[in-house]
């Protein structure tokens, strides 16, 4: 579990970067057999931003932290409404 929070912090830091509301960042982490998921929320107005114009910023987040990833397991990011 101590690279699910390593990944935890690491998507902590860039997406309260990304945000207005810093304060409203929060990441749950899920661990399946296979898979592991990460399930952001973000204040609604910042949900634009992190989703970015045409789905580029939250594709580029989970390349992001699948690439810093040490887990054989799967990673997956959810943006939570």
């Amino acid at each position: 579990m101590a690279e699910g929070k390593s990944l935890i912090n690491f998507l902590e830091y860039i997406v309260k970067h990304l945000v207005e509301d810093t304060e409203s960042v929060k990441i749950e982490i899920k661990e399946e057999e296979r898979n592991l998921i990460l399930r952001l929320k973000v204040a609604p107005g910042d949900r634009g931003r992190i989703i970015g114009k045409q789905g580029k910023m939250i594709k580029a987040l989970r390349r992001l932290i699948n690439a810093v990833s040490e887990t054989e397991k799967r990673v997956a990011l959810e943006l939570l409404e």
